[in-house]
Order: C-alpha cells, then sequence, then structure tokens
C-alpha cells in the first residue's frame, strides 16, 4: 500500500480526535492499572503514584508517536499503540522488593539498549523464542501475578480489613460484572469491559464510604517532566537478564502484532521494517527508564479497533498519541485513577492476569504441535520451574551465588528451562520456520481480534 494511503489528512477533525479517543479508551485500563499494581506492591506515597501514572500516560503517547512515525531509522509505520509491557509487572515488583526501585529502572534502560543494539539481529535472536518457549513464558508471568490480584481483592496484603464482605463484594462484584459485560456485549463496548468495570466497581464503592478523594485534591493541574523522579539507577546483573527476557517476549509478541496490522493494511514488511519497528520499541522502553515509569510494547487489542472500524490511517493514532502526552502533562487527570479501591482494582486484575495467563495458553495451543511428547515436556518442565521457585524461592539460598542469578527468580528460571529444552529436543530451527512462526502468531491475533470485534 502507498505510503500517502496510510497517513490521510482529509477526515474530519471531530471524527478523527473521536477515532483516536477510542483507541485511548481501548488500551487506557491496562496503561493505569499497570502503575496502581507496582506502586501498591512496592509501598509508593500518593504523590510518587500521581507522578507515576501521569508519566506513564505521557510515556504511552510518546512510544506511540515514535512508533507511528516511521522515518528511515526507527518506527514501524503502522497504526499502532503502545502501552505498558504486563509481562513486566511482576518481574518489577520483584527486582524492587529484592533490589529497590534504583534497580528496576537501571534494569529497563539496560533492556532498552539491549532491543536497540540488537534490533538489526532479532530476527536470529527470536529464533530462540519459538511459540513453545513464549507461550511458556507468558504463561509463567500471569501466573506469578495471580497472587497479587488476589492481596488486593482482599483488600490489600496486611490491612486490618484484609477478606472483609464489603472488600469481596466489591472485589468479585467487579470481577462478575467484566464477566457479564463480556458475554452479553461485542466490539469497542467489550474491548473496554475492564475500564467500564473500574468505573462502576469505584461508584459502588463511593456509595460504600470506600473512596478517598484526597488524592484529586492534592494533584496539581500542571506537572515538569522530572527525568530520574526515584533517584539515580542502579545496575545490576540478576534484574538486567530479567528485564532482557521481557524485552525479548515483549518484541517477539510485537512481531505478530506488526504482521497482523501488514495483513490488514496489505502491506508486505520487510526486515528493514520490523528492524525500526523493535528499535523504536527498544528507544521506548530506554525513556520508560530514564523517566522512571515502564518499558512499553505493542498493544494487540488496538488491532482489534482496526478491523472493527475499518480505520487503518495513521492520523487517528497519532491524535492517540497526542491525547496521552496532554493527560500526561495533567496530574489532576491522572490523579482520577487513584480513587479505585484496592479490592475493586483486584477483581479486575483477576481478569487482566488470568487473560495473561490464557495469553500464554493460547500461543501454545494455536501455534505448538502438542502431538509431539518434546514440547509437552518442555511446556511441563519450564512451568513447573518457575512456578516452583516463585512459591519456594528461599530453596535455592545455600546455592553459590553465580547460581542464584539463574534459580533464585522463578522467571529467569523457567525462561532458561525452556529455552534449553527447546533447544535441546527441537534444536534452533531455520530463519524460514522462524517466519513461519511470525505468520501463525499474525493469524493467531488476527482471529483473536476479530472475535472481540
Amino acid at each position: 500500500m502507498a505510503r500517502e494511503r496510510i497517513f490521510q489528512r482529509h477526515r474530519h477533525p471531530i471524527k478523527t480526535f473521536s477515532l483516536g479517543l477510542q483507541h485511548v479508551l481501548a488500551m487506557y485500563a491496562g496503561a493505569v492499572v499497570v502503575p496502581l499494581i507496582v506502586s501498591n506492591a512496592l509501598g509508593f506515597t500518593q504523590e510518587q503514584l500521581t507522578y507515576l501514572i501521569a508519566i506513564d500516560l505521557l510515556a504511552c503517547g510518546v512510544a506511540t508517536l515514535l512508533q507511528v512515525w516511521g522515518n528511515k531509522y526507527f518506527g514501524v509505520g503502522l497504526p499502532v499503540m503502545l502501552g505498558c509491557a504486563f509481562q513486566a509487572v511482576s518481574p518489577m515488583i520483584l527486582i524492587g522488593m529484592n533490589s529497590g526501585v534504583s534497580a528496576i529502572y537501571g534494569a529497563i534502560i539496560a533492556s532498552g539498549l539491549f532491543v536497540l543494539i540488537f534490533s538489526g539481529i532479532f530476527g536470529k535472536l527470536i529464533r530462540l523464542f519459538p511459540p513453545v518457549v513464549t507461550g511458556s513464558v507468558v504463561t509463567i508471568i500471569g501466573l506469578t501475578l495471580i497472587p497479587v490480584a488476589f492481596h488486593d481483592l482482599g483488600g490489600g496484603q496486611g490491612s486490618e480489613d484484609f477478606g472483609s464482605g464489603v472488600n469481596l463484594m466489591l472485589g468479585f462484584g467487579v470481577l462478575l460484572f467484566i464477566i457479564l459485560m463480556t458475554r452479553f456485549t461485542t466490539g469497542f463496548i467489550r474491548s473496554i469491559s475492564v475500564l467500564i468495570g473500574l468505573l462502576v466497581g469505584t461508584i459502588a464503592a463511593g456509595f460504600m464510604g470506600e473512596v478517598n478523594f484526597a488524592p484529586i485534591r492534592d494533584a496539581s493541574w500542571f506537572h515538569v517532566v522530572q527525568p530520574f523522579y526515584f533517584g539515580r539507577p542502579t545496575f545490576e546483573i540478576v534484574p538486567i537478564l530479567t528485564m532482557i527476557l521481557v524485552a525479548i517476549v515483549s518484541v517477539a509478541e510485537s512481531t505478530g502484532v506488526f504482521m497482523a496490522l501488514g495483513k490488514i493494511l496489505d502491506k508486505d514488511l520487510s526486515s528493514k521494517d520490523l528492524a525500526r519497528g523493535y528499535r523504536a520499541e527498544g528507544l521506548a522502553i530506554v525513556l520508560g527508564g530514564i523517566f522512571n515509569s515502564f518499558p512499553y510494547t505493542t498493544y494487540s487489542q488496538n488491532v482489534g479497533l482496526v478491523q472493527m472500524t475499518r480505520v487503518k490511517t495513521r492520523d487517528v493514532i497519532v491524535v492517540a498519541g497526542g491525547i496521552l502526552v496532554v493527560i500526561g502533562f495533567v496530574p489532576k487527570i491522572a490523579a482520577l485513577a487513584q480513587l479505585v479501591p484496592g479490592a475493586v482494582l483486584g477483581g479486575a486484575m483477576v481478569a487482566l492476569f488470568g487473560m495473561v495467563v490464557s495469553s500464554g495458553i493460547r500461543i501454545i495451543g494455536s501455534q505448538v504441535d502438542l502431538n509431539r511428547h518434546e514440547n509437552l515436556f518442555v511446556i511441563a518442565c519450564s512451568v513447573g520451574m518457575g512456578l516452583g521457585v516463585t512459591v519456594v524461592p528461599e530453596l535455592f539460598a545455600g546455592a553459590p551465588a553465580w547460581a542464584q542469578i539463574m534459580l533464585g527468580n522463578g522467571i529467569i528460571a523457567g525462561s532458561f528451562t525452556a529455552i534449553f529444552m527447546n533447544l535441546l529436543f527441537n534444536g534452533l530451527g531455520t530463519k524460514e520456520t522462524a517466519a513461519k512462526m511470525a505468520e501463525q502468531q499474525a493469524d493467531a491475533i488476527l482471529g483473536e481480534t476479530g472475535k472481540s470485534a
């Protein structure tokens, strides 16, 4: 497709704005929930949380604009939206608890630089991450997040009213509402069911006196972006290895999104197009580390919106990115997300994190030959290792320091187990196999988003 057909300007401004706002709403819940989860787990103050949400929305907008720009150095030039990588939530929490917040952002910067430097050869690196490995890793990450959701649903770990009737009613009520929305709605409404569930749950909590309005009162109307808000980053090997693995998995998933959009737009993507896309994603991750937000990845839910609206031009995404940037400069708007009580957030998180698990299962089910005993064994051992180390982290406390790097983190242990066993049973694979896997992933994304649309 000709470049000018992908980036048209003749649409009415109001219609373009409304279409862009739709894309913002489709990804807004994911963009806001991530900072809420991380800040709750790491004990951030109200002021720090407001900053984190605002800078996250701003960074989502900047990352989207970088990717959609599409110059000769970076940007895939397709109508894609970028947001926080859900795969990074559990690793960030673990790193923050074990090594401190500064190590989180050092690891994010290092992983972004890794993607930037090796963007040209990612086609070869991704051969280490076929669907049997990627699906297993995503499943492990989702499973490690479920306990976080249930702690919040109960009212927060260690809270005096943990497991109270009000918390359980709000948490499971929100979960039930999201389930019903998913069952009885279609298209765009279904795509924002989590966002609607958070809104309805917060309103219900307000009637019960469970909503604190102080964050909105205390937040300013405008703030200046501040690099290294949480302090100077530190660089430690275990956090860096963890975030590099997360980045590779994110890039592998982004490849499927790029290929899916290429099919929708009837555009054949070259290896150079993909490399520019990876480079933009790496740059977005580095910026996320510098401004103390998150790693960023391409969101597949917005592919469904492109399919549903049949609007395939980039001007709509430019507007969506601009909206996020503007919101990011207004802490008063960002503070609205803090109205959501922990129990309401926990109910939504059960669905969201369950979807991360089901995403891993979908990758395995749609792209892996499960009739081969070898593939089943790779999945069984890697998921078992990842979950086991997460549940019983003290198992390897007596091992040498170098061994604890590999064995003391469930995500690293599970990922390396999957990589090693896949190489042992299936080998590295060919470039043709890698291309075929990307095509299969694109078809799976199109099939999934087509159902929701």
